[in-house]
């Protein structure tokens, strides 16, 4: 029997525009391997939306390829597989996690102790890390350079189909999908993902052709609105490896054609965010503690609170301010909260509560089903105004403005607090300022069936600037 090839599954679960994948075909049988490996990470083990979303994704993709799942980790297991097999190499994609690079060291010595050999290649990103460099030849910390040198570095690599494959037929074991446990229950806090998710290649695919039919042409004027439907839905999808940045890039470049190639506002806007992610795991290749630690090292010594009934509220959606509670109880419901009102809920809990972003950074590891080591922390510390290129800590959001400005007629805010659905437009941003009448009418009793607002936001942002100046003046 020929001897295989192994090919191990990690954010890339996908079948088309893989190279990993296209070299392990090419050299004849293969084994296809993905391994649950919650020792590497550390700190860090997959959070359990993404747990949910990784179910769906490796069911989706067993019924394409004869899957091998084992548990443990990933070296060890790769090792164990060479020495039951035989098989002459092992084929990955590139990963950019703090500890990624250390464990794909282990795995190469794997191979050489077994005498195969060990390729790596990219994918997850368009351009590899150490490629993007300024004038100095330094890594860039600044968004927009950054996003040019992208721009300017050409069009990614022309997509690769799926490869056709001969699967190895030799005898391999492997343990079920369901004994992972990656479902919740008792409750199934997820019973509601469903309805909004398909994870696996073809639902990336098919969020991808809608976001093209029915979003693109409004993005860069309505991105911002969560009560309107534009943004791409794609980022779990990005994550999870079931569609790569080259595939969205291609797809939307595609639709400039017509207009003699030169990209038109709203397609410039989308590219734009995909560097967005781009840069985020820039900064998290060449500082790798981005996820634990301020890039700002003067942020180490913020005088954070510590109060976990506050965060607690937040975390539930009891906030009293409609806006951060809508987002927060989406988030709880569906995995994924609107990007504008993330920035509006993180902004609340850093600098009206003065809660450590590392906090909120957590809890969306846990609640996130496109959970991203990479966009995850340079995002939190943007909105902390510790980050690289981050927003001054000053700039705070008033949620009541930003609820008025984004949801100008509430219907985001009433889908999700519903309890706030009767009132009138006027007070569905502000209802602690409806007159007692209307707030009857509305069925709403505040400090009962809605909180009332657990800081004054004026009074807050006095404290979260003081505090800022505190720091300024130990510096």
């Amino acid at each position: 029997m020929e001897k295989p090839s192994v090919f191990w599954f990690r954010q890339d679960l996908r079948l088309a525009d893989n190279a990993a994948l296209s070299a392990a075909a090419a050299q004849g049988p293969v084994i296809f391997l993905y391994v649950l490996d919650d020792t590497t990470p550390g700190d860090w083990p997959m959070g359990g939306a993404s747990r949910w979303w990784l179910h769906g994704s490796l069911s989706a993709l067993a019924a394409r390829v004869p899957l091998v799942l084992r548990r443990g980790a990933a070296d060890k297991v790769i090792g164990q597989l060479l020495s039951e097999t035989g098989a002459t190499s092992v084929h990955f994609t590139r990963d950019y996690a703090p500890w990624a690079g250390e464990l794909e060291r282990r795995v190469k010595a794997a191979c050489d102790a077994a005498g195969a050999a060990c390729h790596r290649y990219g994918g997850f990103l368009l351009h590899e890390p150490e490629a993007i460099r300024n004038g100095s030849g330094e890594p860039y910390r600044v968004y927009t350079p950054f996003s040019k040198a992208c721009f300017a570095a050409g069009e990614p690599k022309p997509l690769k189909p799926a490869p056709r494959f001969l699967a190895w037929t030799g005898a391999v074991k492997g343990e079920r999908l369901e004994e992972w446990g990656l479902l919740p229950h008792a409750p199934d806090w997820a019973r509601g993902f469903s309805a909004t998710w398909t994870p696996g290649e073809e639902g990336a695919a098919a969020r991808l052709k809608a976001f093209l039919k029915t979003g693109l042409a409004d993005y860069a004027d309505l991105r911002d609105r969560p009560d309107r439907t534009v943004t791409s839905g794609l980022s779990p999808h990005l994550h999870f490896g079931e569609i790569s940045p080259a595939q969205c890039w291609h797809a939307v470049r595609r639709t400039q054609l017509g207009a003699g190639g030169k990209l038109d506002k709203p397609a410039e806007k989308f590219l734009k965010e995909v560097l967005w992610r781009e840069f985020s795991y820039h900064l998290l290749h060449h500082w790798p503690h981005l996820p634990a630690e301020p890039f700002r090292p003067e942020f180490a010594d913020f005088p954070w609170r510590d109060d976990p009934a506050s965060l607690k509220s937040w975390q539930r959606g009891r906030t009293g301010y409609p806006i951060v509670d809508a987002g927060m109880r989406e988030l709880w419901a569906t995995g994924i909260m609107h990007n504008r009102v993330r920035m509006i809920a993180a902004s609340f809990l850093i600098k009206d509560l003065l809660i450590p972003w590392q906090a909120g950074e957590r809890w969306f590891w846990d609640t996130l089903v496109d959970a991203d080591i990479g966009s995850n922390s340079a995002s939190w510390q943007w909105v902390a105004g510790c980050g690289a290129d981050a927003a001054p800590y000053f700039r705070i959001f008033n949620p009541v403005l930003q609820g008025e400005k984004f949801d100008p007629e509430g219907s985001y805010v009433r889908k999700w607090v519903p309890e706030l659905a009767r009132l009138p437009q006027e007070f569905i941003h502000r209802p602690w300022e409806a007159p007692q009448l209307v707030l009857a009418e509305a069925g709403v009793t505040l400090g009962r069936n809605y909180p009332h607002p657990m800081v004054d936001h004026g009074k807050a942002r006095d404290r979260a600037l003081a505090a800022f100046q505190k720091l300024k003046g130990a510096a």
